[in-house]
């Protein structure tokens, strides 16, 4: 059987969780996949934020249609492995999670991420949420490439910081079928140990402030991501150098150096 790009990809991104700590930046277009390519990392995700944004709106407004679409361009811009994050999978039924991860699949992604939180209706209950990682699973396993599923614990982002709910969450995800699980917003290396030790399954953090790679690597967890945070660097930087323009008609802010020409 000839080996297909997208199954590369896959088995490239298999390989990133077997062993040691990866850092997966977060791409909010082409572009930017194209510069994280260039800079020598190994995979990339997206940011459901910093898509958001680069389409002029909250988080949280885009539709499996343009997440798709937005799967396709990240995946034809770079050759590295592309995760998506699908959010809570554009529904409230299990059906709704196993199309979501069919459509990024379809689109060329080699993983994708679905939480267990709706802006409108708040934290799903656990086995609820458990319902939607099985149906995803059970798709992935008819999809005929790899993809990687993780489930997303979100409750310490949400108003509910109990880090043995977010263990209890995140096992229950991991005995549904997720291959990674991951619960954004721990903040200490106690807390991210405690996880890791609690699963048998890659863990992925979202990188936490004042702690180092290394810092996670020895607590045991295998992808650092870093959400909506390179999107929102990019967004600060053209803000205040707009700012000084309009304020102290300054230019300065402007004079960048560096081959950009290599990154595209």
């Amino acid at each position: 059987m000839t080996t297909t790009r997208q199954q590369r990809k896959g088995e490239a991104f298999r390989r990133l969780h077997k062993h040691g700590t990866f850092v997966i930046p977060n791409a909010w277009d082409a572009g930017s996949a194209r510069v994280l390519e260039r800079l020598g990392f190994d995979a990339i995700a997206s940011t459901s934020s910093g898509f958001a944004f680069a389409l002029g709106r909250p988080d949280g407004s885009v539709t499996l249609d343009e997440v798709a679409d937005h799967a396709r361009t990240l995946d034809e811009a770079t050759g590295l492995p592309v995760a998506m994050d699908l959010e809570d999978g554009y529904g409230p039924t299990p059906q709704h999670a196993a199309t979501a991860v069919r459509r990024a699949a379809e689109a060329g992604a080699v993983g994708g991420s679905i939480e267990d939180y709706d802006p409108a209706a708040g934290l799903h209950p656990r086995a609820r949420a458990a319902e939607k990682i099985a149906a995803a699973a059970e798709a992935i396993r008819d999809l005929g490439t790899p993809f990687l599923l993780t489930a997303r614990a979100e409750n310490h982002l949400r108003g509910n910081p109990d880090l043995a709910d977010t263990i209890a969450r995140l096992q229950a995800y991991e005995a549904a079928g997720a291959d990674v699980v991951y619960a954004p917003g721990l903040r200490t290396l106690a807390e991210i140990r405690a996880v890791c030790d609690a699963v048998s399954v890659p863990v992925n953090v979202l990188a936490p402030p004042g702690l180092t790679l290394a810092d996670l690597a020895e607590a045991g967890v295998r992808r650092v991501s870093v959400g909506g945070r390179l999107a929102l660097a990019a967004y600060a930087a053209m803000a205040e150098a707009a700012t000084r323009i309009r304020d102290e008609g300054s230019f300065e802010s402007l004079a960048v150096s560096g081959s950009f020409t290599d990154w595209f």
